[in-house]
């Protein structure tokens, strides 16, 4: 079994089947070899991953399994208090190494609490969702959530190292799959027109297709977080679909009736931005209906009733890339080229809101 490494600040992404082998090898390293280990998972990877590494990990059969429940809903400063605590109750010291299992949630919030407690222990991620795999793994962002407002809690901080096993899609639902999707196309979309030709053909059930494609996405990523790893300016190219997208996802956490996975959120996201690129940055109208029949052809339509255009704004104006009153949003001037810091008034959002739910009939 073999894998690829890339490098990032700091830390080592660790890429293919060989992945898990290099986390044994890593947890023997004199520096954590007498280290506590403790390992944050939720329902399904404890069930369907958790196995699988310990089946290759000695020091796995003497780990301390934390466990919260799947879902955007326990990404808050209650379950981090509650896993605090816990560590606390479990003896874990500055020296405690906690290993993140999971999808972006796990990552995000582990990420968050190893950062935090005694003041910062280290942390290591093992994504096994497509989107963390792609994006929500590396770039150094942890956090969680406030009151339905995405990420709004969150620091810096860089995992160890990122041990990516791409076997564990095998495990996910193709709506699942579908979410992680999205950044994939994001990527594509903000950093290269011949990535995007590869993205359009691709079939995200094909096995044989995913490490290239997880691969490509992170050496996008991963070079973007470089240039700038504190988002002070080009690394708001990846906040492309996010603007709109997150206030859609948490527009929809306020209502547990219905539920809306992040990628089905940044799909929408990224059409309606994808019309604001045509009003303010110049995507060709060709450019922008490629981006759009895809993108609904491979997610869908979602209802968003009007009604919510008044909420949407309201949450949009959380987003912390906006300076003042001003909303800003990165928007792309053509495929695979794209420009940060673009202020966008309310009347075009509700335009490209409304460009979004007549889709159909402009198409």
């Amino acid at each position: 079994m073999g894998s690829s490494i890339i490098q990032s600040t700091g830390y080592d992404i660790f890429i293919g089947k060989g992945s898990i082998l290099e986390l044994n090898a890593f947890l023997q390293e004199p520096k954590f070899c007498n280290s506590r280990l403790f390992a944050l998972v939720d329902e399904f990877t404890a069930e369907h991953c958790l196995p699988i590494v310990s089946s290759f990990v000695d020091r796995f059969k003497e780990i301390q399994v934390l466990e919260i429940e799947s879902g955007e809903a326990s990404k808050s400063i209650e379950v981090c208090t509650r896993l605090w605590k816990t560590l606390g109750e479990m003896g874990a010291d500055r020296q405690s190494l906690l290993i993140n299992l999971g999808g972006g949630v796990i990552g995000d919030m582990g990420g968050f609490v190893a950062s935090t407690f005694k003041r910062g222990i280290p942390f290591v991620n093992v994504p096994t969702t497509l989107l963390s795999q792609v994006d929500a793994s590396i770039g150094g962002k942890v956090g969680v959530d406030l009151d339905h407002l995405k990420n709004e809690i969150g620091v810096f901080s860089s995992p160890k190292a990122v041990f990516i096993y791409p076997d564990f899609l095998k495990t996910l639902s193709r709506r699942e799959m579908m979410s992680g999707f999205a950044e994939v196309v994001k990527h594509a979309l903000i950093a290269d027109a011949s990535y995007w030709d590869f993205v359009r053909n691709t079939n995200v059930a094909d096995g044989a297709v995913w490490q290239k494609m997880i691969e490509y996405s992170i050496r996008v990523k991963n070079s973007i977080v470089q240039a700038d790893p504190y988002e002070k300016g080009l690394r708001k190219a990846l906040n492309f679909g996010h603007t709109i997208g997150h206030a859609i996802e948490s527009f929809y956490l306020e209502s547990p009736s219905q539920k809306l996975l992040h990628g089905e959120a940044v799909a929408i996201g990224m059409i309606t931005e994808a019309y604001l690129s045509h009003l303010k940055t110049g995507l060709s109208h060709k450019d922008l209906k490629s981006i759009s029949n895809f993108i609904m052809e491979r997610f869908g339509y979602k209802d968003l009733e009007p009604m919510a255009d008044h909420r949407l704004l309201e949450l949009m104006m959380h987003d912390k890339k906006n300076v003042g009153e001003e909303l800003n949003f990165t928007l792309l001037k053509a495929i695979g080229s794209c420009e940060v810091n673009c202020t966008v008034d309310t009347y075009m959002i509700k335009e490209a809101l409304k460009f979004y739910r007549d889709y159909q009939s402009w198409n």
